[in-house]
Order: structure tokens, then C-alpha cells, then sequence
């Protein structure tokens, strides 16, 4: 049983400096900014379901697709190192914005008027928390661990889906603390008012 305690926060360890739900927290707010309450509790929930199921395609089919591509654990542990550093240097240079045309604004006003889009998948789930470096270490990850005998194999069955079903709540709750801390700061600056 301690075996299991040791995978499972080794795996915390490793996939939430790289799922990083407090930074995918900020990208939440600020495409649920016109959404009600329950539209956003709704998408988290999505967005977490996403990332769980997005994980475990990852652990047990991810080697399967890399042997039918011929894609090597070196080369695979290459590719994310690169896609984080390009990840990082656009983050270092952030692009201009565009001109403001007459063509942009009126397609800006076109899109205000359309309900609110499924942020849920694309870009809450795929790209920003279980994106390529994600995904490259979880893969990665699999291969080493089935390889080596550190741990037993009912280990190494159960704590990959309680590793992911953990980080999907810890981004659940990401996800709600910010409406939930705004609720409680509000109450409270309300009843320090001379009002």
C-alpha cells in the first residue's frame, strides 16, 4: 500500500508542474468572463472530464501508437522538449496585436453576438493543461515505469487512472475557487462598508 501512495504522488509531482491548473486558471477567466455561473461550472466540469479522459488514452494507448508510427522514446522525449521551449520563447516574445480594420471589427461584433463557444476541449483541455509536453511525458512516463520492476504490477495498474482522476479535481477545483474566493471577498468587503 505504501507502493501506491509512492506512485501516486510521484505522478502528482511530475504532471502538475506540466498540467500547471493554476496558469490554465487565468485562460478559464478570462474566456468565461461572459458566461453565467452555471455555464461555467458546466465547462470546468467538461474541461476535467477532458483532461482525465485525454490522460488515460495517453498512458495505455500512447505507446501503441508510437511503435505503429515508429516513433522512439529518445525521439518522443526530444519533440516535447522542443515543443515546451517554442511554447516558452512565444511566451517570451508575445506577438503584435492587428491592426484594427473595419473588417475585424465588424467580425469581432459578429462573434459578440454568438452564444457562448464549448471552451471546454479546445483550449482549456487539449492545448493548455493536457497538451504535447503532457502527453509526451505521460507516454514517456508509461514506458519507462512498465520497463523497470520498482513497483508492483497492481501498482502500476491502479495509480495511473488515480493520478489522473486526482489531477482532474485538483483542475475542478481550480477552476471554482476563483468564483468561490470573488463570492467570499465580496462578502466580506461588504460588511467592512460605512455603507
Amino acid at each position: 500500500m505504501l507502493d501506491l501512495f509512492k506512485a501516486i504522488g510521484l505522478g502528482l509531482v511530475v504532471l502538475l508542474p506540466l498540467a500547471n491548473p493554476l496558469t490554465t486558471v487565468a485562460l478559464f477567466l478570462g474566456l468565461a468572463g461572459n458566461m453565467n455561473s452555471a455555464e461555467r461550472n458546466r465547462q470546468s466540469l467538461m474541461a476535467s472530464v477532458y483532461v482525465f479522459a485525454i490522460m488515460m488514452v495517453a498512458y495505455y494507448a500512447g505507446q501503441l501508437v508510437m511503435d505503429t508510427f515508429g516513433i522512439s522514446i529518445p525521439g518522443l522525449r526530444i519533440a516535447g522538449g522542443l515543443i515546451v521551449a517554442f511554447i516558452g520563447f512565444r511566451m517570451l516574445f508575445p506577438q503584435q496585436k492587428a491592426i484594427d480594420s473595419p473588417e475585424a471589427k465588424s467580425k469581432s461584433e459578429e462573434l459578440e453576438d454568438e452564444p457562448s463557444a464549448n471552451i471546454a476541449f479546445v483550449p482549456l483541455a487539449m492545448p493548455s493543461t493536457a497538451g504535447p509536453g503532457t502527453i509526451a511525458m505521460i507516454i514517456s512516463s508509461a514506458s519507462t515505469v512498465r520497463q523497470s520492476s520498482t513497483f508492483a504490477d497492481w501498482v502500476l495498474m491502479v495509480a495511473p487512472p488515480l493520478i489522473f482522476f486526482l489531477v482532474a479535481v485538483i483542475l475542478w477545483e481550480a477552476y471554482a475557487a476563483p468564483a468561490q474566493l470573488c463570492g467570499w471577498w465580496a462578502r466580506v468587503a461588504l460588511k467592512r462598508s460605512p455603507v
